[in-house]
């Protein structure tokens, strides 16, 4: 087709983040492959050029196909962002055909079960493929709109997160290259769980100097579980950990805030998430998470008390009440 930009992205996942990123890569002059799971939705999105159910207003620019097909949206594909919630990443790419080329995996979380972050499921099941994580302070709608935000890539594979941060970033959406991809992933998954407590904390009436003391100590708990898992301290202080955590814990688009806020007000977690149409991630990740940093010894004091709350074990109160009566010590 003239005028059909000749570099092509497959973005599979057509909710509110995946559609971002597909209008972002089209804005950064590639052609898009976009793979949404439910035929009738794909099929929506590709004749109104709107994601209604996850993006509404933003419209989809011309080189982005919609498609049901995946092997459609892979086609010809230089690297594959794979934008589907952390728990769900297994199953999709075991039912997605395996082009073979290099993944870009844009979910934040710890998988149920077997308590691995994203890289780990994708090097399980795809061993040896090129492989990098995309992850910091965006929301999707505000990537859509073109305001101006910053994102880290992660990779040990220094010629991947140069081409894929190449091929996606522009003047107004910054990608900054890293090499400690556990840390990334640590930063993304620990402050969903984090914002979880920010939001009960606001709920609860308890102030923003409680607000400002949780996320200062859960950034603690999110930096030593990321030392112990290999990867950097620096690495918490940066684009995917502070700059997310500080986002996601006061932005008002926060999923996972607004559900700590309406925990505390009183409401069910069943009735919380009956009425949400993204997915918290901070909910499945919490236990995984605390799991996780008990197996390398490491306590995270504020992510078992959300992974509690979640549970019904206690109520905000209580939670609250622990954390104040653990010991005093130096900081």
């Amino acid at each position: 087709m003239p005028g059909r930009p000749r570099r092509r992205i497959a973005v599979l996942g057509a909710g509110a983040w995946g559609t971002a990123l597909a209008v972002q890569a089209a804005r950064a002059g590639n052609a898009v492959g976009l793979w949404a799971r439910n035929p009738d939705r794909a099929a929506a999105m590709a004749e109104s050029r709107q994601n209604a159910t996850y993006l509404p207003g933003v419209t989809l620019s011309p080189a982005i196909e919609v498609t049901a097909d995946p092997a459609a949206a892979l086609a010809d594909a230089l690297f594959v962002l794979l934008v589907v919630p952390a728990q769900f990443l297994r199953p999709v790419l075991m039912a997605l055909p395996d082009t073979g080329a290099p993944v870009v995996v844009c979910a934040k979380g710890v998988e149920r079960g077997t308590l691995r972050f994203p890289l780990e499921v994708l090097e399980a099941l795809r061993p040896g493929r090129p492989a990098a994580v995309l992850s910091g302070p965006n929301f999707a709608h505000e990537i859509a709109k073109g305001l101006p935000a910053a994102a880290v890539l992660a990779s040990a594979d220094a010629a991947l997160r140069k081409t894929a941060g190449d091929l996606l970033g522009t003047a107004g959406f910054r990608i900054y290259g890293g090499d400690d991809p556990m840390g990334v992933q640590v930063g993304g998954a620990a402050k969903n769980v984090i914002s979880i407590a920010a939001g009960a904390v606001i709920g609860a009436g308890l102030g923003e100097n409680a607000r400002a003391a949780l996320v200062t100590r859960g950034l603690a708990e999110l930096s030593r579980l990321t030392v112990a898992l290999g990867g950097r301290a620096e690495t918490a202080a940066g684009l995917s950990g502070l700059g997310d955590l500080l986002l996601t814990t006061t932005g008002p688009g926060s999923r996972n805030t607004s559900l700590g806020v309406e925990l505390a007000r009183g409401a069910s977690l069943a009735d919380a998430l009956a009425t949400r149409v993204g997915v918290a991630e901070g909910v499945e990740t919490a236990p995984a998470i605390v799991a996780r940093a008990a197996e390398v010894g490491v306590e995270l004091p504020i992510c078992a008390a959300v992974a509690d709350l979640l549970a019904g074990g206690v109520s905000v109160g209580d939670a609250m009440g622990r954390l104040l009566a653990r010991p005093r010590r130096d900081e």
